[in-house]
């Protein structure tokens, strides 16, 4: 099966993949209105549990409204299929018994909205098969089962239940809708999806936020609640509150939203903490191209302490999605706190990246320890972003996922049921070279129980263990000759990988790269990460991480090494 689907043209593999992902189908029994060239009416009268909407992605968008007993109750956009639908995305039928569907503009094909095919392709079904069957999927990353995702959220930990939650379009693979979609897992390496968390409202869209366990029941709303702290977005952007008193199955928003606002356009990410030494909870946030702090004894009511950053780091694009912690240093009794800022545009190599501060926080003001201008990156790859840690983790482990794209490209990348991964878990750390403190990156120990018997080559899904005793090139291929290098440097100590013959590269002038890193020190071992469009690299002791999409026409599956090297290969049970 294998063989002959990557054999397959892209639109007949669509089609493939589409008739068993929503098998089981009933014909459209659905009454529409032709209400004008851009405007029509659905009325749904077989009550099945969902009707399958045709997604065309070329097309313009469309605005729909559902209305249930004469009330508006949602709306959402999505690009409804005019000529051939590229996928098709679930509604769930008992939220509203009519759709007012708007187009934005005509269609581009000029068709009149009468021969739109999205009316006869409408389709009811009681069970969606959301299998992995598309080719470029990951395989043991995590991936939302349907539509667009970005920036990790609410990411928590509750007895024994890891809570990840993500920027979510449920109605297309493109940015749109955004909405918390939500997964758990009991190991961190298989993720369950989970019905949406949070979705927007009258205040606006939902955006980034994160989520904490009130153990002392601080906000009232019971012991050992979730509590979520997340953007509005509408004209401008505001902080708003949810809750959920069932370990994360429901979510309840507070009735006086929203907690907290600002009169700039760029406020948003807000990133909870429990400060143990000052009894309280800090919350900093994105502001600009600075991050702000407050402090609150209720989870509710909020105090402006300081802010940090104007003159700090890189100011290429908007900060967002902040993080701070307090971390032991390696090898010493030190102990220092660690601002994580995000920025789009930016980053080292191009567009987003994730950069970090090494400094004190005395509970109301964050000091950073390194020179103004003096800008440190977490991973040199071009696709790690947004990336934050988990709340309330067991041995208070600092645990990371980023968001595996670049928003350079992120829409345009040569997938199409679904768009984006995460990365995989990653723990932090703090260690010192050469008189200054860096963020040590390493893939999270759970990460080794996939690690499956030895293989002869590399395959889709695989781990690589380089053992390095000098300079090293290593060369990953396919049998259509697309490549990726990595080159180690030992006397400059860089690593460098290079995806401009990766396999697919067209989608963007922007993809085709080679990124470099610096690996403050001489790198004994390297571990490699493979899941079919994905490449993470990391040295074995957390001094260098890089993280790069690619998209190769089949797998690659012969590994050349010149140099002092020596590499062995994992199969990775997934």
């Amino acid at each position: 099966m294998k063989k002959r689907l990557s054999r397959l043209t892209k639109k007949t593999f669509l089609a493939v993949a589409l008739t068993m992902l929503f098998a089981g189908t009933a014909a459209a029994q659905l009454s529409t209105d032709i209400l004008g060239d851009r405007h029509a009416m659905v009325r749904i009268k077989k009550q099945k549990k969902y009707i399958l909407l045709p997604v065309e992605e070329k097309e313009h968008n469309a605005h729909v409204r559902v209305v249930k007993d004469n009330e508006l109750v949602k709306t959402f956009n999505l690009r409804l299929a005019v000529n051939q639908p590229d996928y098709y995305v679930p509604y769930e039928i008992g939220e509203g018994e009519l759709l007012d569907i708007v187009f934005a503009e005509k269609a581009r094909s000029g068709k009149n909205i009468t021969d739109y095919n999205c009316w006869s392709t409408m389709r009811y079904t009681d069970t969606l098969d959301t299998a992995n069957r598309e080719r470029l999927r990951p395989l043991y990353h995590h991936s939302p089962a349907y539509g667009w995702m970005n920036d990790p959220n609410g990411m928590v930990y509750k007895d024994g239940t890891w809570h990840l939650c993500y920027q979510w379009n449920p109605y297309g693979s493109y940015w749109e809708n955004m909405t918390w979609g939500h997964a758990t897992s009991n190991d961190l390496v298989h993720w369950t999806q989970q019905p949406a968390a949070i979705f927007g409202d009258a205040l606006g869209a939902v955006f980034s936020g994160s989520a904490v366990v009130d153990k002392d029941n601080t906000a009232g709303f019971g012991k050992g609640a979730l509590v979520a702290l997340y953007t509005s977005a509408r004209e401008r952007q505001t902080q708003s509150l949810a809750y959920s008193t069932d370990n994360g199955k429901t979510w309840k928003k507070y009735a006086n939203n929203p907690i907290l606002t600002a009169d700039i356009p760029d406020f948003r990410d807000p990133k909870v903490i429990w400060n143990e030494e000052r009894n309280e909870w800090v919350l900093v946030l994105a502001a600009g191209q600075e991050m702000r702090f407050y402090t609150s004894k209720n989870l509710k009511e909020w105090k402006f302490e300081s802010a940090f950053g104007k003159e700090y780091g890189n100011h290429g694009g908007v900060w967002e999605c902040p993080d701070l912690m307090k971390m032991k240093v390696e090898g010493t009794d030190k102990e220092k706190w660690m601002l994580i800022c995000n920025i789009n545009p930016g980053g080292p190599f191009g567009g987003s990246a994730t950069q970090y501060f090494v400094g004190e926080f005395d509970g109301h003001k964050f000091t950073c320890e390194d020179e103004p201008k003096e800008t440190k990156w977490m991973d040199y790859g071009k696709d790690h972003y947004a990336t934050v840690t988990f709340s309330n983790t067991p041995d208070g482990r600092n645990l990371a996922i980023a968001w595996m794209s670049n928003w350079q490209y992120a829409n345009d990348v040569p997938t199409m049921q679904f768009r984006s991964a995460n990365s995989l878990p990653r723990e932090l750390g703090l260690y010192e070279y050469k008189g200054e403190t860096y963020c040590s990156v390493v893939p999270a120990r759970e990460m080794l129980s996939l690690r499956g018997k030895a293989s002869k080559r590399p395959t889709e899904a695989c781990e690589i263990l380089v053992t390095l005793k000098g300079n090293a090139q290593l060369t990953l291929k396919n049998s259509e000759g697309e490549k990726v290098v990595m080159t180690y440097d030992a006397a400059k100590e860089t690593f460098t990988m290079d995806r401009s013959a990766s396999g697919n590269i067209s989608f963007s002038k922007d993809f085709a790269c080679a990124t470099t890193a610096a690996t403050n020190g001489k790198m004994k071992q390297l571990r490699i990460f493979i899941d079919r469009c994905s490449i993470e690299a990391f040295d074995a002791n957390g001094r260098m991480s890089m993280t790069n999409l690619v998209f190769p026409s089949s797998p690659y599956n012969t590994l050349e090494i010149k140099g002092k090297a020596k590499a062995k290969t994992y199969l990775i049970n997934h």
